[in-house]
């Protein structure tokens, strides 16, 4: 458990993918191009055994956004998507109701 002071630290925002791509020579990876609202992040995601590069594209996605970045099979990601798994392995990319600003917080 954590406390609720922790919680806060975590920043998540409204994305929009506004490129998306397959990471050639990899097999699930997918590079996209988020706006949040001024400010556009690289994000790297191994999601490409459940979504198409231009399935994303204009989506509005969860992400948390003040991970320090990482370097994936040599590319940068500046943010991680969020998403949830079924009970056979699938992955649903988190969206939001309604159509907020990139770079809405979400609490």
């Amino acid at each position: 458990m954590i406390s609720f002071d922790e919680f806060k630290k975590v920043e998540m925002k409204v994305g929009r993918v506004i490129e998306a791509e397959r990471v050639e020579g990899t097999k699930n990876l997918i590079k996209m191009i988020v706006d949040f609202g001024g400010e556009r992040r690289q994000v790297i995601s191994g999601i490409a055994k459940w979504y198409k590069a231009d399935d994303l594209i204009n989506r509005l996605l969860v992400f948390v956004t003040n991970l320090e970045p990482k370097v994936i099979r040599g590319l940068k990601s500046e943010a991680m998507v969020l998403a949830a798994e079924d009970d056979e392995g699938n992955i649903y990319l988190v969206t939001v109701d309604g159509r907020p600003k990139a770079g809405s917080r979400v609490y």
